[in-house]
């Protein structure tokens, strides 16, 4: 690389290190232990960075009880993405589906039922009956489409789950983690957000039936907006929570605690904790060029580099500005070049912990050069090799 270009790289990277942390100086932050929680697992998970703040047991293999009703959600709403499925398709309602026991949406058998309203029934009334139809609606079966569910939990990393059917009625061998289903809410978030507002709904009525939402929280803290609770003798009660201040969220994992009050409860323990010390910041955004870097042979001699999606980072209030930033680039860069090759490696820590360590990626294309701009490139990057 050339020697202007070398300093070019460095001041790139020295500049981008003042960006994010203004003024570098050092100061201590001042954060207690996590509160006790009474439950048998439990995690709070910050969606945007996938940062765990507080856990214990997180991957203990449970019972899920009705948590296991957000992947039968998560399901619907991809194939409503994907253009199977629309919420005003009509869902014929089986025996099958109709006796399922436990919560229920109360379907009738023989009729026909929405999309929409069948996912309500699911998200909001936790019914096993909605769950059954929508499952057979999908997959032909409930059995085929807890295949389904138990594929969907592999490709999201799930590792400590296994579905065996989809309401979360007692069965052997159905089992997840604290861990897994925050990973579950994150993607239920993340994924699909045009949907997310259903979880917050308070109340639905079908079959001139009024039904509220399980989650207390929604009625105790404006801020909480999902996800789901759960109940069973084996399960104890669990509940998924995730709530938004000021830009920041969290998702809060509770499992096998003694009461609806007790969950609730302590969830907003977990949640509070979270919003109180800790902020989620937004440090690279989708595209944004990182820096500018020499390239050999190329119909072009700079190239943009950055990351493809945004970069969060979970950190304590008030510690931005210990944020310390390098970026680490191939010493040389060849055309042609693709747009997402892989180039060098972008590094964020706090106090010598690294938060973020990740690819950066060409953000343009730079083809070859005619030959005698290849050859002349050729030649100046021998003499600049052989002298450094």
């Amino acid at each position: 690389m050339a020697l202007n270009s070398v300093f070019r790289t460095l001041f790139t990277v020295f500049v981008l290190t003042l960006a994010l942390s203004g003024k570098v100086m050092s100061q201590a932050i001042l954060i207690p232990s996590p509160p006790q929680i009474a439950g048998s697992s439990y995690v709070l998970m910050d969606p945007k960075s996938g940062r765990i703040l507080m856990e214990e047991n997180s991957h203990e293999r449970l019972p899920p009880a009705s948590l296991t009703k957000m992947m039968t959600a998560y399901i619907v709403e991809r194939e409503l993405d994907e253009g199977r499925i629309s919420m005003s398709d009509m869902v014929p309602i089986s025996v099958n589906a109709w006796k399922t026991g436990g919560s229920r949406t109360f379907v009738r058998e023989g009729t026909s039922v929405s999309v929409a309203d069948l996912l309500k029934g699911v998200i909001i009334q936790s019914g096993n009956d909605a769950s059954v139809a929508l499952a057979e609606f999908i997959a032909g079966s409930e059995g085929a489409f807890v295949d389904i569910m138990n594929q969907q939990a592999e490709i999201l990393g799930m590792k400590d789950t296994r579905f065996q059917n989809a309401t979360g009625l007692p069965a052997e061998g159905h089992f997840s983690t604290a861990y897994d289903l925050a990973i579950l809410a994150r993607a239920i978030i993340n994924h699909y957000p045009e949907n997310y507002g259903l979880y917050a709904q308070k109340h639905f009525t079908y079959n001139n039936i009024r039904q509220p939402n399980r989650n207390s929280l929604l009625w105790r803290d404006d801020t909480v907006d999902g996800l789901k609770t759960g109940h069973t003798e084996a399960a104890g009660y669990c509940l998924v929570a995730s709530a938004e201040r000021e830009g920041t969220r969290f998702i809060a994992v509770v499992m096998g605690t003694s009461s609806t009050q007790a969950r609730a409860q302590e969830v907003q323990k977990m949640l509070n904790y979270g919003f109180r010390y800790y902020t989620s910041e937004r440090l690279f955004s989708t595209g944004e060029e990182l820096v500018e870097a020499r390239v050999w042979g190329g119909k072009a001699d700079q190239l943009s580099i950055g990351l493809i999606d945004d970069v969060y980072v979970t950190i304590p209030r008030g510690s931005r500005s210990s944020l310390e930033s390098t970026v680490d680039l191939d010493s040389v860069i060849k055309a042609p070049i693709k747009v997402g090759d892989e180039l060098g490696r972008v590094k964020v820590s706090l106090n010598g912990e690294v938060l973020v360590d990740q690819p950066v990626l060409a953000l343009t294309d730079v083809p070859e050069g005619g030959f005698f701009k290849r050859i002349w490139d050729a030649i100046k990057l021998f003499f600049f090799q052989l002298f450094q």
